[in-house]
């Protein structure tokens, strides 16, 4: 990067504040100062910068915490720089081997494109889709071919690949590693050269392959682009990060009432950690918000907050209040600030097998009949199916008017 000439731009007050939404709730942005520099010379050329976010279509629903990432663009794309969509159609072929312990069986063609349909629909209800470009990664690796890919691989040694700690710890534990895991940083990387990026954003999960772009582009002969990293979200449990597979999310294509009673169930503290990744609350609103809380006011006000600006970004304000009514009604008074919280193990457990274990009902049979009598509810919702069985997850089970628990299912 040729720093004298980009270093000649000045840093104005609009440029800070350009920093600051940068900043917000991201993990790293590397190099900060070359960031600066790009904001600073975008200003005064007025040439958007290129901001890169891609996505591979391993499954049809995005959930919340893809958002996290989504956010982030929206912000930056409302600075008035160009934001690119890229759907990793041919990378999802690889599979991305990014913090596994063990290879991703590749998904079919059939499957990706089934996927990338819904990708981005799901996406814009984040991005504004008039300044958005989509982007499909098989658009440049197609073309490459075997001799493109060789030279690709040349311009990355092996023992740099080992030290990405998941290749590290695999290779040191006697996993298997296939030889074309190691070509899903290179493509990734290479999407980077094909698009011009300035800035790539991903999970902290990502920080290998962002670095790997930034790499090649040197390799190319290119400026290279920055890196900022967002924290992975927590899911409903409180503790792992939101997945489909640990039954912890909130797909953004839900219905409004079971979105606006997920996010009612997570606890007080998470709460703060949500509304800085996933609000669109400025960071002075939140804090004099958590402020007010910790002076006296009900977190639960704060909590419906929150639950009702996520439902009306993905269905709309008035699905929010009536998703806001709706709970209040079905709860009696909505779930009590203080419920205890139970772990159990043994997932899928049947319904009347976890009222019991939770301390909800004295025995089988009598949880039973609380099911008969509808007196049982599970995130909200009545249960009258004596025979469900529930996956792994966290949900917020309530039993008649009074009694509550949230019971982290494992």
């Amino acid at each position: 990067m040729n720093q004298s000439a980009v270093t000649t731009f000045p840093v104005t007050d609009e440029v800070g504040r350009a920093l600051e939404v940068s900043l917000r709730g991201v993990d790293e942005l590397l190099p900060r100062q070359e960031w600066v520099q790009k904001l600073a010379r975008s200003q005064a050329t007025g040439q958007p910068l290129r901001i890169k976010l891609g996505l591979d279509p391993t499954a049809p629903d995005i959930h919340l915490g893809h958002t996290v990432v989504l956010n982030k663009m929206r912000q930056l794309q409302d600075l008035g720089h160009q934001v690119i969509f890229l759907i990793g159609d041919f990378t999802t072929l690889i599979g991305d081997p990014s913090g596994r312990n063990s290879t991703r069986p590749p998904l079919t063609a059939e499957q990706i494109k089934a996927n990338a349909e819904t990708y981005y629909t799901q996406a814009a209800k984040v991005l504004d889709p008039a300044r958005t470009e989509i982007r499909y990664n098989s658009e440049w690796s197609d073309a490459l071919g075997a001799r493109g890919m060789i030279e690709l691989s040349a311009k990355y040694t092996v023992a740099r690949m080992m030290e990405r700690n998941d290749f590290h710890q695999r290779f040191t534990d006697g996993s298997s590693i296939s030889l074309h895991e190691f070509l899903y940083p290179l493509l990734q990387g290479y999407d980077s050269v094909a698009l011009r990026s300035d800035l790539e954003l991903g999970g902290t999960d990502q920080k290998f392959n962002l670095l790997m772009g930034r790499h090649l582009q040197q390799e190319y002969g290119q400026e290279p682009q920055c890196v900022l990293t967002m924290p992975l979200l927590v899911g409903l449990d409180g503790v792992d990060k939101m997945s489909k597979s640990k039954n912890n999310y909130i797909g953004i294509t839900e219905d409004a009432n079971t979105m606006f009673a997920k996010v009612l169930s997570i606890s007080d503290d998470l709460m703060w950690d949500w509304y800085t990744l996933l609000s669109f609350k400025s960071l002075a609103g939140i804090a004099a918000l958590k402020q007010e809380v910790e002076a006296g006011r009900n977190p639960k006000d704060a909590k419906v907050m929150l639950a009702k600006e996520i439902t009306a970004r993905f269905h709309s304000a008035a699905a929010a209040d009536t998703a806001e009514q709706d709970f209040n009604n079905r709860s009696k008074g909505g779930i009590p600030d203080d419920i205890p919280e139970v772990s159990l193990s043994g997932a899928p457990l049947g319904i009347a097998a976890l009222l019991k274990q939770a301390g909800l009902a004295p025995s089988t049979s009598e949880a039973s009949r609380l099911i008969d009598g509808g007196g049982v509810r599970v995130d909200g919702g009545v249960v009258s199916d004596k025979g469900l069985r529930l996956d792994a997850g966290t949900y917020v089970v309530q039993v008649g008017k009074r009694k509550f628990a949230r019971v982290a299912l494992g």
